[in-house]
């Protein structure tokens, strides 16, 4: 291999499969991470709805269907009546009620059995037919593994609404939304190696200096923006969008009031309602600003087209994220917003983490050493 088209640096890892392979693997996974976005949608309407605990067993085969008779309506029904979502918040609630807040809970467990099955019968295929390097292999198998732990976080999520309380543990929420998102951009920075293949070294144009300082700017921001929608996972397991539905003070204050009531100090960062809430609206400001101030130190750089590319949707989807955030509020959370929102997140996510991606490809090409001379 000369020395022009030696790997980067650990962005390019499929350099040695089949051009066909890597693209079909690539397409893959891109369907699949398109899937993952939906899901998360899904399951946050599902939450904005109040639904999550109307289905209250656990039922991984047979709960693939619905109810399909009069009496199996009757049977799930009579199920939720015993919880206390029903004694405490829904008395009285009619079948035809019942049936709406069903729809949506069995919907995002629908949808996670067939996640599970477009990741796992691909890749069995693939396996079979072999060509995939070791390092890919590993890396779809633990994918695979997190997604099969999902659907168990995803049950000890909803059991922990059905005994004492009305709703389920907002950290366990926090948590199942938590581990999406990392299967999320896992299978995002995949498609982006499967993608990125052999790069030239750049010849002139940005610095080493300039480019690695960029390079640390978007990871910072990667994390920012993971944090802001982990921090959006408890305002929204304590309903806290319903409150203080005013900006940019919350109930005349920058900072409210309530803040720091609960004891130990700890308790307020994820369970006092003012607390979350301004916690969440602070990352989501430092996040915009983030975005604003990587985009306009990259912009006078010299980048590659994609890394480019990325540049200038991150401001645009930034911007568009913290609107839907603050129309979301000022409406008091209505479930097409909310979901625009939540959107917005995976959205800003993808595009921070598909920059430091390139990023990274960019310093690798700054770093290659130049071509060996050719001798007559």
């Amino acid at each position: 291999m000369s020395a022009s088209t030696t790997p980067l640096d650990s962005t390019v890892r499929f350099h040695e499969m089949p051009p066909e392979r890597r693209r079909s693997v690539a397409r893959w996974l891109t369907v699949w991470a398109a899937m993952l976005v939906l899901i998360v949608v899904i399951g946050g309407v599902t939450r904005l709805t109040e639904s999550g605990l109307s289905i209250t067993e656990w039922a991984p085969v047979a709960g693939t269907l619905p109810p399909l008779s009069a009496s199996a309506w009757d049977a799930a029904f009579e199920a939720y009546q015993q919880i206390p979502e029903y004694q405490q918040l829904n008395r009285g609630m009619t079948l035809a009620e019942f049936k709406q807040i069903y729809f949506w809970e069995y919907l995002h467990r629908l949808w996670a059995r067939l996640v599970g099955l477009a990741f796992a019968v691909p890749f069995v295929v693939f396996l079979a037919r072999g060509g995939l390097p070791r390092r890919l292999v590993w890396r779809l198998a633990t994918l695979l593994l997190l997604t099969a732990g999902q659907g168990a976080l995803g049950w000890f999520m909803v059991a922990s609404g059905l005994a004492e309380r009305t709703d389920v543990s907002q950290y366990r929420l926090a948590a199942h939304l938590g581990l999406a998102l990392v299967i999320y951009v896992a299978t995002v920075w995949t498609v982006a190696d499967l993608r990125g293949g052999t790069a030239e070294r750049r010849n002139g144009g940005t610095s080493i200096r300039q480019t690695e300082k960029l390079l640390t700017y978007a990871g910072m921001l990667v994390g920012l923006v993971f944090l802001t929608a982990i921090a959006g996972a408890f305002v929204a397991g304590l309903d806290g969008g319903r409150a203080y539905n005013t900006f940019p003070l919350m109930g005349g204050r920058v900072v409210p009031g309530g803040y720091g009531t609960l004891s130990p100090w700890w308790r307020n960062l994820f369970e006092n309602v003012a607390a979350v809430q301004f916690n969440h609206r602070l990352l989501g400001i430092l996040s915009v600003l983030g975005a604003l101030g990587t985009w306009a130190y990259g912009r006078r750089l010299g980048l590659a087209a994609r890394a480019q590319l990325m540049l200038m949707l991150l401001p645009l989807v930034a911007l568009a994220q913290a609107t839907f955030g603050i129309v979301t509020l000022l409406l008091v959370v209505p479930v097409g917003f909310a979901a625009l929102h939540q959107t917005g997140a995976v959205l800003l996510l993808t595009v921070s983490v598909l920059l430091y991606h390139e990023l990274r490809l960019e310093r690798g090409r700054g770093l290659a050493p130049p071509p060996a001379p050719v001798t007559a």
